[in-house]
């Protein structure tokens, strides 16, 4: 038992490598972000220093990751996400994920004539991509007022006034994924007809 706790400590070093090089960032970027010193991190990534959970805490919050996953630890219990539905102004948002921090995906359904007035326009920090996929939607932004349709995307920084409104006849249902720090979608493959 005691091996396998010291083999899952000696590839925390090398997760934690891989992690900061995948995301670009260097050994001073990660101590201005956690307030871990630069040779305490150095030491983490080579196995000189043993990991701790003060130190682990830090890291994945910087690098906007579950503890677990920079452990490694095996995954238990059921994979499903448990959406629990959150109504506001009179819509409902289905989380579609469960990971905290990072881009967050929900399911958001919209009753016709929703929310009922003025859509009342919002600013807040981040980036928004929304796909209908039925009914219609209509967008205020900034000095755009559009309708979508099924089928239809939207993609927009949130620092921008920005409001939705169901216009009906039926109930509007729609998928959006919301980047609280601005984090945006990145389109890896695209198809032969682009």
């Amino acid at each position: 038992m005691a091996n396998d706790e010291e083999a899952v400590l000696a590839a925390v070093g090398p997760r934690l490598r891989a992690l900061r090089k995948q995301r670009g960032t260097t050994l001073s970027q990660l101590a201005d972000a956690t307030g871990i010193s630069v040779s305490t991190l150095s030491r983490l990534e080579s196995g000189g220093r043993r990991p701790t959970l003060e130190l682990l805490l830090p890291l994945a919050r910087a690098h906007q990751v579950p503890l677990d996953e920079l452990v490694g630890a095996p995954q238990v219990g059921d994979p499903r996400v448990r959406a629990r539905p959150i109504v506001r102004h009179g819509m409902t948002f289905l989380p579609l994920t469960r990971r905290p921090g990072g881009l967050q995906a929900f399911k958001q359904i919209i009753p016709p004539g929703t929310p009922s007035g003025d859509p009342g326009l919002k600013t807040h920090e981040g980036y928004e991509w929304l796909y209908v996929l039925s009914g219609r939607l209509r967008l205020f932004l900034g000095d755009h007022d559009l309708t979508l349709t099924p089928g239809e995307v939207a993609e927009f920084d949130t620092r921008v006034p920005h409001g939705l409104h169901n216009p009906g006849p039926g109930t509007t249902e729609l998928i959006s994924l919301f980047g609280p720090q601005g984090e945006r979608l990145h389109v890896r493959a695209r198809s032969r007809h682009d």
